[in-house]
Parts: structure tokens; C-alpha cells; sequence
């Protein structure tokens, strides 16, 4: 257990720790510090791309807490109205404001966020990613209930990722459906002859979880963008309600510590189930 200070920090102040496991796998804990230490929270897995896969485990597991600056967005979206500057300039004014009117009708509440070491998996090997996926079940997450303050029920847990770890994200949360309460993507690295494989899976998905939430989020100049809108329609055409957004932004650093980091962050603390 993450030690916790008697009485709460300022707002946007949290823990972290970094997590071993067997085979080399690592984890950087992020804990929010600004609640009671017995208020439990949901939890997000929130998985990097591939840039930092390719650094291997010791770097790569820092993707979100420092390249990402997601440490940063907690800090930002607990201590509102945002700015043009948290999305490193790519907003369009009205969403700005929309995100700034439903920040101040509910506060950002809090996540406990958990960021694994992905490895650079072959996205054309199912077994790997399934594999994967299993890593996470069966070490990562059982030790997140053991040790963090967590609500450890599947409406309160959730995964999401970019690129790389948007596609990952997507198959390990549609194959895990049952024990989750949100599968979210960002800029998914996603190719058009995927798109019927992966509506298939989302309506098995929901056929084990009708209240699986469920979004795809890409960019104006994301790579995938393409696939992503077509696996959107196909999604709807096929009756899986889920939420779609198309953004400003590049595929690139930049967007992950803008847009990427608070969209991720704002969608999970809203769709999933707090105390």
C-alpha cells in the first residue's frame, strides 16, 4: 500500500511508485493524494505507444507519467478553467469551453492510474496481445488490488491507450469485457482490414457487458484517422453505441501531452463508477 498522509494534499497532488514484476515487467503507480486515505477510487491501465515500447522497460514505462506529461494533466484538470496551453494549443474554443462548463457542474474526481510496460507486439498476432492481456489479469492487476485504494468492481475499472497501446488497449479490453466498465482508445493504430474483426469483437463484448463503455477518439492528422472513422461506422451500424471523438491535433508528443492525457483522464473519471 502506497503510504497515505493523514489528512489530504492540495488538489492535483499524488503518489507514485514504480512496480516490478517477474520476466521484467514494470509499472509506474499513479495515486491521487488530495482525497482521504480510505476514499477509494476506479482505476485506469493506461498504456503507451510504441515509441517508448522501443525503449525498453526501465524508459518506456515513464511514457505517460513524464514524456505524456500526465502528471501535468492530473495537476491541470483538478485546478480548472483549462487552457489552450494544456492542449498545447490543439483545441477548438467551443470544446474548450464545453470542457470548462462540465468541469465546473462535476470536478475531476480521481483516478488511480496504473501504466505498464508495453512491449512492441506484433498487432498482426492476436495470441501476443492475448498474451499480454493475460499479464495483465493475472499479475498486474491482482497486485493493484492488493496493495492500492482502488474500487476493484469492473464498472470501476478501465483501460484505455495510444497508438500501439490504443490497439492493445481495444482487443485486451473487448477480450476482458466482463471484468471491465471501460475500453477507451486514443489515435489506435488500427488498419482498415481490421475494422470487421474488431466490430466483431465489440459486439461479443457487449453481448458479456451491455453497460461497457466504450470510445474511440482520433485526430485531424492522426495516421489512423481513417480507420479509426470507418471502424466508428461500422460500430453504429451494427448497433454498439459507444462514444466517437475527432480532435485537432498531430500523431506526436505534442497531442499525448495535450488533448491526449486530458481527454483520457476527463472520459474514465466521468463513465466510470466512483463511490
Amino acid at each position: 500500500m502506497l503510504d497515505a498522509a493523514s489528512a489530504p494534499l492540495a488538489r492535483g497532488t499524488v503518489g507514485t511508485q514504480t512496480w516490478s514484476f517477474d520476466g521484467g515487467g514494470r509499472a509506474v503507480v499513479i495515486v491521487p493524494a488530495w482525497v482521504a486515505s480510505t476514499v477509494r477510487l476506479p482505476v485506469l491501465v493506461a498504456l503507451h505507444g510504441r515509441g517508448e515500447a522501443l525503449k525498453g522497460p526501465e524508459l518506456g514505462v515513464l511514457g505517460w507519467p513524464r514524456d505524456y506529461a500526465l502528471l501535468r494533466a492530473i495537476e491541470r484538470v483538478c485546478a480548472p478553467p483549462l487552457t489552450t496551453d494544456d492542449f498545447e494549443g490543439f483545441v477548438e474554443a467551443r470544446h474548450l469551453a464545453n470542457t470548462n462548463k462540465a468541469l465546473e457542474a462535476q470536478p475531476f474526481r480521481g483516478l488511480v492510474v496504473v501504466c505498464p510496460y508495453l512491449p512492441d507486439i506484433d498487432l498482426r498476432k492476436p495470441a501476443r496481445i492475448h498474451e499480454y492481456g493475460e499479464y495483465l489479469w493475472k499479475s498486474v492487476m491482482p497486485r493493484v488490488r492488493r496493495e492500492l485504494p482502488i474500487l476493484a468492481s469492473p464498472a470501476s475499472t478501465g483501460i484505455d491507450g495510444v497508438s500501439l497501446g490504443g490497439a492493445v488497449a481495444l482487443r485486451v479490453g473487448l477480450e476482458g469485457a466482463s471484468s471491465l466498465g471501460a475500453v477507451g482508445t486514443l489515435q489506435a493504430a488500427i488498419n482498415d482490414d481490421q475494422i470487421g474483426e474488431l466490430t466483431e469483437l465489440a459486439k461479443g463484448a457487449r453481448g458479456k457487458n451491455p453497460d461497457l463503455k466504450l470510445r474511440l477518439l482520433t485526430s485531424k492528422e492522426d495516421y489512423f484517422r481513417g480507420a479509426i472513422s470507418k471502424l466508428s461506422n461500422a460500430f453504429r451500424a451494427a448497433g454498439i453505441v459507444h462514444d466517437f471523438a475527432d480532435v485537432p491535433g498531430p500523431h506526436d508528443y505534442p497531442f499525448n501531452r495535450g488533448p491526449g492525457a486530458i481527454e483520457m483522464l476527463l472520459w474514465h473519471d466521468r463513465v466510470l463508477a466512483h463511490a
